[in-house]
């Protein structure tokens, strides 16, 4: 499998965020090609020393990099991508890895 992370600082307004990135977000990233599974963070993104800085996290699986690949390269891919600058206020990284179990 393949995870890519997307992990959103915190926004200059919260609730904002979070009710564009349900309602329009989500449904737009959903309609990537290969994406087997969609995860978002419930509540505080904490961290061993206390507050994150980050707001939100999403993961996002799929078979292999070579999907991860096909998918950000669609249409579908390329509108989710240019989509963050909408609502994305705090910045966004994002990273994605091959996984295996350990």
């Amino acid at each position: 499998m393949a995870q890519v992370i997307v992990t959103y600082k915190t926004p200059k307004d919260p609730a904002a965020f979070d009710r564009y990135y349900a309602e329009t977000h989500i449904p737009l990233a959903s309609k990537m090609p290969g994406l087997r599974k969609y995860q978002i963070s419930q509540g505080p993104v904490g961290s061993p020393a206390g507050a994150s800085g980050i707001h939100l996290v999403a993961i996002l699986t799929f078979d292999n990099m070579a999907a991860v690949g096909a998918a950000f390269g669609s249409p579908e891919g390329k509108a989710a991508a240019g989509d963050v600058a909408n609502f994305a206020t705090g910045g966004a990284d994002i990273a994605f890895f091959d996984t295996k179990d350990v």
